[in-house]
């Protein structure tokens, strides 16, 4: 004879991590749940005022150096590491998980305008105001030099007529690129330059190579200037000329045509090379000059630093700022860089202190058990899904700004309106097509060379 029993396994009701819970099942069905789009909308607004109360970007801060942080770069090959350089000529290598200085070195006399690493990893190039440009080694990571070691001496040291104001190194060969009175491509196995560029600018003020196509440049000019060459012709590609001056250029590292430019008048303009009559973005937040930007791995979002002491990160198709970074203490931003893995961001600035920041201000950062991956990926969606209510948009777009910078931006959008207002006037008093309509992203175009 044969009896049937109802056999249930333990670990089919319980859950994975606590033994003494039981297992929630839901039933999906429409029907059974017919305020399921108000709940979902509660839960929506109660992730974005969670994301609100959980948001610390500020990590630390990087303290030594006794001058301006004037100038960064990334290792390539190694994550944890960062060069900086500062007003006072000196260079140093951090170690970014434990915080500390690998290595110092004397750098140059004057401040340091420019830091690159070389693709192999192994080398990096500075440049500065005694118109020196010098070839490093990089140390292995993890040893850390004493104070009574010797001073590391420059590999190579290669002499110009001017100062130099930024460098660049090319992303699969060994030659790098000098700014300066004029731009120069340099071998490190030559003493001399091997080509030189110039196209009526007074001073190139930075110099950026392309990362999916290493052979062309962008540099930035005193005379208001965007230019474009390759290293496989010997005259130049093409010239911008803006209304105001722009101070650093990135290209976008997914995106081989397109790069943004940050701007004396406080935005920033992203271009595509092979249309320069219009900008295809605005990106504007700072109310001060933009000193420096830095792209994403990943080509969706750049982060800036401008002398209103903030930064600032956009969506690279963004008019306005996601995220605004900044501290009491915090000064003039003059160079900002993304890290190698898209997580922090790091920003140096006037008081000699290098600062990382979280790129999502509320990441629980760690491992993750896989229930709080679920968690979030839910919480995601859902903002996702109900952005654009007016009470979660509300919540979601606030930022607490410092004072100064407040009332400056409301100062800038007090005379944007009467501008725009004082053109609407002219347009309605005069003649019927007199007057043409300019977009705000043609407008800042002064001309085109090719």
């Amino acid at each position: 004879m044969k009896v049937k029993v109802i056999s249930r396994s333990e670990e089919e009701f319980t859950r994975e991590r606590r033994q003494d819970l039981q297992k929630v099942f839901r039933n999906l069905d429409p029907k059974l749940h017919p305020q399921e789009r108000a709940h979902e909308y509660t839960r929506a607004l109660n992730a974005t005022k969670l994301e609100k109360v959980f948001a610390k970007p500020f990590l630390g801060a990087l303290s030594g150096h006794r001058d301006a942080v004037s100038s960064m770069a990334k290792n390539p090959r190694r994550l944890n590491c960062l060069l900086s350089g500062s007003m006072d000529g000196e260079i140093r290598l951090w170690e970014l998980a434990k915080r500390h200085v690998i290595s110092q070195y004397p750098g140059h006399k004057g401040a340091v305008r420019g830091l690159a690493v070389a693709p192999d990893g192994d080398h990096f190039v500075s440049c500065g105001d005694d118109c020196t440009v010098r070839l490093w080694e990089l140390p292995a990571v993890g040893i850390a030099t004493r104070e009574d070691d010797e001073a590391q001496e420059p590999i190579a040291t290669f002499q110009g007529k001017n100062a130099f104001r930024a460098v660049d190194y090319h992303w699969s060969n060994d030659v790098f690129a000098t700014a300066g009175a004029q731009v120069d491509v340099w071998d490190p196995n030559r003493s001399q330059p091997t080509s030189t560029f110039s196209w009526g600018s007074d001073t190139v003020i930075s110099v950026r190579f392309n990362p999916s196509e290493p052979d062309i440049f962008a540099t930035t000019g005193s005379d208001r200037s965007i230019a474009l060459y390759d290293l496989r012709t010997s005259t130049p590609l093409r010239k911008l000329i803006m209304q105001t001056r722009a101070n650093s250029v990135a290209w976008n590292p997914r995106e081989a045509f397109n790069f943004t430019v940050g701007n004396e008048d406080c935005s920033c303009y992203s271009y595509d090379m092979r249309n320069f009559k219009i900008a295809t973005c605005i990106h504007k937040g700072h109310v001060s000059a933009v000193m420096d930007l830095d792209f994403s791995p990943t080509g969706k979002e750049f982060v800036t630093g401008s002398y209103d002491r903030t930064v600032r990160i956009f969506a690279y198709n963004g008019g306005h700022s996601r995220e605004i970074y900044h501290t009491k203490r915090m000064q003039r931003v003059f160079c900002v860089k993304f890290s190698s893995d898209a997580t922090y961001v790091l920003s140096g600035s006037d008081d000699t202190n290098i600062r990382l920041w979280k790129a999502k201000a509320a990441e629980q950062l760690g491992v993750l058990l896989p229930r709080e991956k679920q968690k979030h990926a839910y919480s995601e969606s859902l903002k996702e899904r109900y952005k654009h209510l007016p009470e979660i948009k509300r919540i979601d777009r606030y930022r607490h700004l410092p004072k100064p910078v407040y009332k400056a931006g409301k100062l800038r959008q007090a005379v944007h309106d009467a501008e725009r207002k004082r053109e609407d006037r002219k347009r309605a008093h005069s003649a019927p097509g007199s007057m043409a309509h300019t977009s705000a992203r043609k407008k800042r175009i002064v001309a085109e060379l090719e």
